[in-house]
């Protein structure tokens, strides 16, 4: 047909065409707004372009195919899902979706039910089903390309495309119309567009080699350190952070009318003890990376836009950390999460920095009380703190994070009695999800006032580090916050021995640092560099020098060597028993199996085998429908709480196991 063969002599026309609206419809799905991507479109043309030819370059592969139709709209509909995911994720966050988010996908499944109803994810699964039996139809019945195929001319002209457009990459930045640095990735997706900062993130990773790295640079660096004073010798007081999920003073927001301070033991002890803001590296997500810096004196601006070292290099390699340098000073090092092991790749990260052992929510009591969005409250974590610090004779280091702040904030009145009240936001929804918001730190408040009660009383020597891992997912702007700054918490450092006031902002790769400096601890060669060159001349660039050369480089630092050992970290504070076996009705057979430290998390294993687990309290397991046989292998395993109910880590769990043989309840020794 005469027009058919005429589409197909403008089909380049007709690509930049399609690449160009398909593109203004992703960014009107990532922005909310068609008005704001025109404006966009219009504001920033040469960036449109830009991100209009990446897509075009993508589409180019369809003229390696005779099914031309299937494989063009199998590209458009790759680069619409991703558009959509984005906006999806910017309605519950202020960080879009990026390349490190590819490998959060399992995390993001684990906790889908909490911002998707099941009857949303079903829907979603039905839609997905139909969509790939209609692109099955398309593929077989589908139009066919019917002209002579020079494949060797589309294959030069997909190459030229590809090269043509990395020029034009290399122009852009030199030119600065791009930008490989995003100082804010939620407001680079808005500057650079988001196909290009998707492209970056997923490209641009780790730390570059700074330009003169060298074994001489690394030693010049660590002379600039050597006006520090020794390490005091002596007893060490008992070290724990707090990370307080979400957690930041609401009355900075200007638009809020909020009945009574949520937060008054925050404040109050901000006011007697050292405090200030706290810099952290994300805006409405992103715990874990807050998490990195306070662990390990490490700063996120070198990595790659929106990077997860956990989800990177840490799942590589050991790295410096206060664990492992405080453990040198005689600390046991502990964790603490009242959420799943898993979450975050934790449960294998934290071995690589140092930690003795995690008590994640798989470990604690069954009477943990959860808020409606099912995240279980903070109150949980005083006994489990004061757990840690009892179960040990020396100084402990307890690095604790919280999870009851999190998201995503309902629209709709959820709280029967709320203790207080909000208004004053842009609409009716934002003043449920802020009034929800308020009432939950309210109670982490409360858990705070507890937890500083009690180590009032503590016979040792304590120091508390408390903060905010960043500000609630509100879609709050700079002109909407009192201190002009979304990148910023605050933090108080309590302690129990009479440490002097100093109110100083600190970023949370300092913090570490500046707690040791203030016990007289004067070691790691991270934390010596905080303590010696903070506020210096080129602070930030031999910064940069010394992380890239401790993770990345030749680790001249360390003598070429990495002198940290991964640890043989326990999950829990105390070991799984089995005591006893008790037949309590042989018609369905039923078992009791006694023994010590099970949690709702506990499941028994018959032969490698799981079995349904009734918890009935710490002592007392049932288990119901299977007779057990001579020689019948039986264990008691943890397991994670997501709906995957992944098996936590066989080398690191607290199982034990028993074998029934002849009647008998024998223990062998644990594995």
């Amino acid at each position: 047909m005469k027009w058919y063969k005429f589409l197909n002599n403008i089909s380049l026309l007709l690509h930049a065409l399609g690449s160009a609206a398909g593109y203004f419809l992703i960014e009107a799905i990532s922005r909310h707004s068609f008005l704001a991507a025109w404006e966009y479109m219009t504001g920033r043309p040469l960036v449109f372009a830009y991100n209009t030819a990446l897509i075009f370059t993508t589409s180019l592969l369809v003229y390696l195919f005779r099914r031309r139709c299937f494989f063009r709209i199998l590209v458009a509909l790759f680069w619409l899902t991703l558009g959509i995911i984005n906006g999806v994720l910017l309605t519950t966050r202020v960080t879009p979706f990026t390349g490190p988010d590819l490998h959060l996908i399992t995390d993001a499944l684990k906790i889908a039910n909490k911002y998707l109803p099941m009857a949303g994810m079903i829907v979603v699964c039905i839609l997905f089903g139909i969509l790939c039996l209609l692109l099955l139809v398309l593929f077989i019945k589908g139009p066919k390309y019917r002209g002579k195929r020079k494949y060797r001319y589309n294959l030069l002209l997909v190459a030229a495309g590809a090269a043509a457009f990395a020029g034009v990459t290399q122009l852009a930045l030199e030119k600065r119309v791009l930008s490989n640095y995003f100082g804010n990735i939620a407001f680079a997706y808005e500057d650079y567009g988001y196909p290009y900062c998707l492209a970056t993130t997923i490209f641009n990773t780790g730390i570059g080699e700074p330009r003169d790295y060298s074994e001489r640079e690394i030693k010049r660096i660590e002379n600039s350190e050597k006006d520090l004073p020794e390490t005091k010798e002596g007893d060490y007081p008992n070290i724990i952070f707090l990370q307080l999920e979400s957690f930041f003073d609401p009355t900075l927001v200007n638009y809020l009318h909020i009945s009574e301070d949520p937060i008054p033991t925050f404040r109050k002890l901000m006011k007697e003890y050292t405090s200030g803001y706290y810099k952290v590296p994300s805006v409405g997500a992103g715990t874990a990376n807050t998490e990195f810096e306070s662990i390990t004196g490490m700063s996120m601006h070198y990595f790659g836009p929106g990077e997860y070292p956990y989800k990177s290099i840490l799942k590589e390699t050991t790295c410096e950390s206060a664990p492992y340098v405080l453990k040198n000073m005689g600390y046991t090092t502990h964790a603490i999460h009242n959420n799943e092991a898993n979450f975050y790749g934790r449960r294998t990260i934290f071995p690589n920095l140092g930690f003795d052992s995690f008590t994640s929510e798989e470990y604690m009591p069954e009477e943990n009380q959860k808020n409606v969005l099912g995240w279980i409250k903070d109150k949980v974590l005083t006994d489990e703190i004061m757990k840690c610090l009892e179960v040990t004779e020396g100084p402990d280091y307890i690095y604790t994070i919280s999870v009851q702040g999190h998201g995503a904030y309902p629209e709709e009145p959820v709280l029967e009695d709320p203790e207080i009240t909000v208004s004053g936001s842009p609409t009716e929804e934002k003043d449920c999800q802020w009034e929800y918001y308020v009432n939950q730190i309210r109670e982490m408040d409360n858990f705070v006032k507890e937890l500083v009660e009690t180590l009032s009383d503590y016979p040792e020597d304590v120091v508390l580090v408390m903060y905010g891992d960043h500000l609630p997912t509100m879609g709050l702007k700079v002109e909407d916050v009192d201190n002009k700054y979304l990148f910023q918490t605050q933090y108080v450092m309590w302690d129990n021995f009479g440490l002097k006031k100093k109110d100083v902002n600190l970023a949370a790769y300092q913090m570490a640092a500046e707690v040791m400096d203030r016990v007289g601890i004067h070691e790691g060669t991270i934390f010596r560099y905080h303590q010696a060159r903070r506020n210096t001349k080129n602070y930030q660039v031999d910064l940069e020098t010394l992380q890239y050369d401790l993770l990345y480089g030749k680790r001249y630092a360390y003598g070429g060597e990495n002198p940290f050992g991964r640890t043989k970290m326990k999950l829990g504070l105390y070991d799984i028993t089995l005591d006893s076996l008790q037949l309590v009705s042989s018609s369905d057979f039923t078992y009791y199996i006694r023994g010590t430290n099970f949690t709702p998390s506990t499941e028994i294993q018959i032969n490698q085998e799981w079995y349904d687990t009734v918890y009935v309290n710490p002592t007392t397991l049932m288990i119901t429908g299977t007779e057990l046989k001579d020689f019948d292998r039986i264990a008691a395993v943890m397991r994670s709480n997501s709906s995957t109910r992944k098996a936590l880590s066989k080398s690191y769990d607290r199982s034990c196991y028993a074998l029934f043989t002849e009647n008998k309840w024998k223990l062998p020794a644990n594995e």
